[in-house]
């Protein structure tokens, strides 16, 4: 039975919706591809924007392509307290009652009501890689990273999807503390 899974490093980023980008960036404003990411259709852009909370500012933080239906904030634990605000773990596109921000770019800003979160550890898997790993979406699994800090991840979401490809996502912050890089491979723990 399967278990080894790749990993990948997840740093501070944002995904904005169409009005969003249209206000920080002007009217009919299209996302800059610099690079692929690990999962299909995925890209990081040129375009940074500023992060404004209630005690401190993050500067030049990147917009994740494509636009997406509503506006999205993921950082770390750290870089939450760094804002002010509380560093909620919450599944991407679970927002409802996150805190909220400011977010400037060269031509506006925009304030989120809500909609910063603390991304939870999660796998992307395929729909065909599911029944191979015998996982399905939501189940929540232990993934062993075996560095020379090696360590435990646990409360890892799986996220099956028809779009995705296999591939673990941890924020830089627990990567870097466990000594991970990109493409590390971690074993599911049975």
């Amino acid at each position: 039975m399967e278990n080894k899974v790749p990993v990948a490093l997840s740093n501070r980023h944002l995904h904005v919706s169409q009005n969003d980008l249209d206000i920080l960036f002007g009217k009919g404003y299209e996302l800059t591809n610099v690079k692929d990411l690990s999962q299909p259709g995925q890209y990081a852009c040129d375009e940074k924007v500023d992060i404004v909370g209630p005690k401190r500012t993050i500067k030049g933080v990147r917009i994740l392509g494509p636009v997406r239906p509503f506006t999205q904030v993921e950082v770390s634990i750290f870089d939450a307290r760094t804002l002010g605000i509380e560093g909620v773990v919450r599944a991407s596109g679970d927002v409802k009652g996150t805190p909220g921000a400011i977010l400037v770019g060269p031509k506006g800003q925009v304030e989120l009501k809500e909609g910063v979160i603390v991304a939870a550890r999660h796998l992307h898997m395929h729909t065909d890689d599911a029944p191979k790993y015998g996982l399905k979406d939501k189940d929540i699994i232990k993934v062993r990273v075996g560095t020379e800090r090696a360590i435990v991840f646990e409360n890892v979401v799986v996220r099956v999807h028809p779009e995705f490809a296999l591939d673990m996502h941890i924020d830089i912050e627990e990567g870097n503390a466990a000594g991970v890089d990109n493409g590390d491979l971690g074993e599911i723990m049975r």
